[in-house]
């Protein structure tokens, strides 16, 4: 009778029905950022092998810079040397602005951002609210019912769809277990075209989580891959790093030894 019950207790285990879903985009938001409060990196840097392919499928391969920190002040900031900074080419993003940097000197700033950052950095770190402005520009339906589904074999929470199999609905999906993103679809950055960006390789890092290998596919062709290496998290980084007016003298840890 012992062994009965120990059997059907550990069936009932094994069939217990997943967490609910989320109810809404916006609240997703909010169990992303309450899984990690307090614990995700502050700041990031890694070195990126860059593989481009133009329309005519010809590639091209280059190795990029990239620095990341979050403070409550500037909120979420991506630095990018597009290869040797000594070179002083360059992006330095924030979610709502873009710098342009050609020889260490300053050509261009658009507004708009990286659209991206508010997802793989600014939630587990900023008020929701925060979060929620940063996302407008995307076109994500935050107030969408969230749909459950499967990605790479894992459960997914998808924010922003109309039901499972839109593809078409500005969105962004995230792993069920680590709450990280995992896939995005919208335009990352002001006048770029809609883009299915697919962050794949996730390792822990910092008290939150890394996608080493990302894929920007444009009309379901592949546009660009990037690979990460030699990645750190809650390093100490410069304020001058981040910052257009010394971005060609701020000191740089890819030249540190």
């Amino acid at each position: 009778m012992t062994a009965a019950l120990l059997f059907l207790a550990a069936l009932a285990s094994a069939q217990t029905p997943p967490s609910p879903s989320p109810v809404s985009g916006r609240e997703l938001l909010r169990v992303m950022r309450d899984a990690y409060d307090g614990r995700w990196f502050k700041t990031l840097i890694f070195a990126q092998a860059t593989t481009t392919r133009d329309s005519t499928g010809k590639e091209r391969a280059a190795t990029w810079y990239e620095s990341l920190r979050y403070t409550a002040a500037r909120g979420t900031q991506l630095r990018i040397d597009t290869g040797d900074p000594a070179a002083g080419n360059g992006v330095l993003y924030s979610p709502d602005s873009l710098w342009v940097f050609r020889g260490g000197k300053q050509v261009a700033v658009r507004p708009g951002g990286n659209r991206l950052l508010p997802l793989i950095e600014g939630v587990y770190v900023q008020p929701v609210e925060r979060t929620v402005q940063e996302l407008a520009s995307t076109g994500v339906d935050l107030t969408r019912p969230v749909v459950r589904d499967q990605w790479r074999g894992r459960p997914v929470w998808i924010a922003g769809v109309v039901a499972s199999g839109d593809t078409t609905s500005p969105q962004f999906w995230v792993d069920v277990e680590t709450k990280a993103l995992v896939r995005a679809i919208y335009s990352p950055v002001a006048g770029a075209p809609v883009m299915d960006m697919r962050l794949d390789s996730l390792v822990a890092t910092g008290g939150g989580w890394l996608a080493t290998r990302c894929e920007f596919r444009i009309a379901g062709k592949l546009a660009q891959t990037e690979e990460y290496h030699d990645w750190r998290t809650n390093v100490d980084l410069p304020a001058a790093l981040f910052d257009p007016a010394s971005w060609s003298t701020a000191p740089h840890w890819a030249h540190a030894h």
